[in-house]
């Protein structure tokens, strides 16, 4: 159902985001996206964000309508004040914490309260982030318990009454492509896989039936295993 509501989209250039870009198109009637450059290893995904967005504004004439301004946010110090698989060329591997050291501390809570404060200044009144725990590589902050408790901080500290949507949180890998084609048909499956990039090492060489990418990094492992599962459901 569309509201009144006013949105914003941390929005990557990947899967995930991509599909809650869609998700928010579809349900308010004025949305933003934000982008952060943190110095990450894949920053193609950063060049792929604005074609995204355009092909989005062709898949229905309304989410064209919707879609307004983009914000781009320099957060370079991330990769000043951290070591990781993400911000370094460095091997991807699990640590003894039993995290894999493509974990960046505190990067999701710096995006939210960033976009919370972009909102703030743009009079919008929902953040969107494509956070989730279900089919995930075991970040802390990307946990349901984390965002609500990030919602509460957020309205205290600013005086205001944010909501924080996350549409993929209970979904795994498989039902986010499901939704991406409830969303937007076929049209958004093929945005999705061509055009988004989520591979950690940042490959677009090879376009694989599930999209672009190195194909052994948890991130590739979980869009390509969500991707045929999700084809094996559908009988294709």
């Amino acid at each position: 159902m569309l509201t009144n509501d006013a949105a914003l989209v941390l929005f990557s250039g990947g899967q995930d985001s991509t599909t809650c870009l869609a998700w928010a198109l579809e349900r308010y009637a004025r949305v933003e996206t934000i982008g952060f450059d943190y110095g990450q290893r894949h920053a193609i995904e950063l060049a792929q964000r604005p074609l995204v967005r355009e092909q989005l504004r062709g898949v229905k004439p309304e989410w064209a309508a919707r879609l307004g301004e983009d914000h781009m946010i320099d957060l370079g110090l991330i990769s000043q004040i951290s070591q990781t698989a993400m911000t370094e060329d460095i091997e991807i591997v699990m640590q003894e914490n039993g995290l894999p050291n493509t974990f960046v501390p505190g990067r999701n809570l710096l995006f939210m309260t960033v976009a919370a404060t972009v909102a703030y200044r743009r009079g919008l009144t929902v953040l969107v982030g494509g956070m989730c725990e279900t089919d995930f590589s075991g970040y802390p902050d990307c946990r349901d318990d984390t965002m609500k408790a990030l919602q509460v901080a957020l309205n205290l500290g600013m005086d205001s009454r944010y909501k924080l949507e996350t549409p993929l949180m209970w979904l795994d890998k498989a039902q986010t492509w499901q939704l991406a084609e409830q969303l937007g048909g076929q049209r958004l499956v093929d945005v999705i896989r061509a055009d988004t990039h989520t591979c950690y090492k940042g490959e677009r060489g090879a376009l694989h039936d599930w999209g672009y990418g190195c194909g052994t990094c948890p991130a590739c492992d979980l869009r390509a295993r969500g991707y045929r599962l999700f084809q094996a459901t559908a009988g294709r």
